[in-house]
């Protein structure tokens, strides 16, 4: 008689399969790191204490100090066995993993998280989420930690109004790129810390500068890649520009009156006589009234010529009349084919780096405002270990190794992590149910909605 009754998922088996499946080679990757200490004097290989990090950040528990608490338990313990092949009797404590980090190269992370996100280029992994044939990115800077000392010598600081008089706060920032989706995938591909290089520097590092540096590497690790920009209105310039013509990238930034000033009072002019560059798009729940200018030239140098896109965007099912205005500086065609495209499976997207970006890294518990170390190379490592459980974590999320019926019976995310989190400490991996498991042709393909 067949049993038709629903079977809760195997939560460790599939978290197994998706790395297994997009990063077949991730151990070796894990195994080719330098390790900075005396390895002959060591209890726990590197594989070890990178994975009780990624484990830390893929599990969401809060602090180090939960690897103390949480990890130690013999299932557990048999569990990290079973991922780095090696007999282990416990695993290290928080604190050891802070010091390894304090003498890590991090830039051997980023390398890493750069050879996780190429594998998933290289495969064709997210080709279907490309926007009219580009990827999607956009970059935002968001803040790290902030203290009433002085922490390092490359803190921010500034000056705040408090009841007592003006007070100095001393803080870090940084700026990252995600590659996102309308699906809501928010990978990281690159990153730059905000950071002075002296005490007292004058100016300070600002996001600007630090994004300057990020595209110029993200040019160096990616010089093939089909790169759409998605950015706020900070970035209208004209260096931007250039950055994207030299690299042949697109681009969609929002345009804001004080940005630029000149083209944005040329725009103003230009549309009231392109009466044939206006559009209505309805959709179910609110109505979009287009215009757009094609062709402006930038300062008139004869350099750049820009385009802009007018969004107004009117909710229906709002009690109040809402009404919200979009405009956009691009280097793509207009037209009354693609406007909506542009508009709402490009430039609108911009908003899922903050949302499944940054703020599901601070409140959708990666912690990501935490001081996970008080060291600022200890800092930067456990900041780009946190990306790289956050790539893994939402290839998990989005895959179709879990089905509608898993995610009525998971209910949240949250509720997703924290049944992994027990899966893996009170289960131990069938070691011939994995390898049965990886031995037959399977897929993985990603919600689309």
């Amino acid at each position: 008689m067949v049993n038709n009754e629903f079977q809760p998922p195997n939560l460790k088996r599939i978290f197994y399969k998706t790395i297994r499946h997009f990063f077949p080679d991730f151990r070796s990757w894990l195994r080719s790191l330098e390790d900075p200490r005396q390895v002959n004097s060591c209890k726990y290989s590197l594989e070890t204490m990178l994975w009780v990090g990624l484990l830390l950040f893929l599990l969401k528990r809060d602090s180090r100090r939960q690897i103390n608490y949480d990890f130690n338990s013999e299932r557990f313990v048999r569990t990290v066995s079973f991922l780095v092949k090696t007999d282990l009797v416990r695993l290290p404590h928080g604190d050891t993993l802070g010091n390894l980090f304090v003498d890590f190269d991090y830039w051997q992370l980023y390398n890493l998280r750069s050879r996780l996100i190429n594998q998933l280029i290289r495969n064709k992994c997210l080709a279907k989420f490309r926007f009219n044939g580009y990827y999607l990115i956009g970059i935002d800077g968001t803040g790290l930690m902030s203290f009433e000392r002085r922490h390092c010598d490359q803190c921010l600081t500034r000056e705040v109004e408090t009841k007592r008089g003006k007070k100095t706060i001393y803080y870090h920032q940084v700026v990252d790129a995600k590659l996102i989706s309308y699906n809501g995938f928010a990978l990281s591909v690159e990153t730059e810390f905000i950071e002075n290089q002296v005490v007292g520097q004058d100016p300070q590092d600002c996001e600007l500068n630090a994004a300057y540096r990020l595209l110029a590497r993200l040019g160096k690790r990616f010089p093939q890649l089909r790169i759409c920009l998605l950015l706020d209105g900070l970035y209208t310039n004209e260096k931007i520009f250039d950055i994207c013509k030299k690299n042949r990238w697109k681009y969609m930034i929002i345009l804001k009156e004080g940005s630029l000033p000149e083209t944005y009072v040329e725009y103003e002019s230009l549309k009231k006589r392109c009466v044939d560059n206006r559009a209505e798009y309805e959709t179910e729940g609110e109505k979009q009234c287009y215009q757009w200018v094609e062709g402006i030239n930038y300062k008139w140098q004869d350099k750049h010529f820009i385009n802009v896109l007018e969004c107004v965007v009117e909710k229906k099912q709002s009690e109040k009349r809402e009404v919200t205005k979009w405009l956009w500086v691009t280097n793509f065609t207009i037209n009354k084919s693609n406007y909506a495209y542009l508009a709402n499976k490009g430039g609108r997207l911009r908003w899922k780096v903050e949302n499944e970006g940054n703020n599901t890294q601070k409140n959708g518990g990666y912690n990501l405002e935490h001081a996970y170390s008080y060291n600022s190379v200890a800092m930067k490592n456990f900041y780009l270990l946190l990306q790289i459980a956050h790539i893994i974590n939402q290839l998990i999320e989005k895959g179709s190794l879990l089905t509608a019926q898993d995610w009525k019976y998971l209910g949240s995310i949250k509720n997703l992590t924290r049944r992994l989190f027990e899966d893996l400490r009170y289960n131990l991996f069938d070691r011939k149910t994995i390898e049965s498991d990886l031995e037959k042709t399977f897929q993985i393909r990603f919600n689309t909605s």
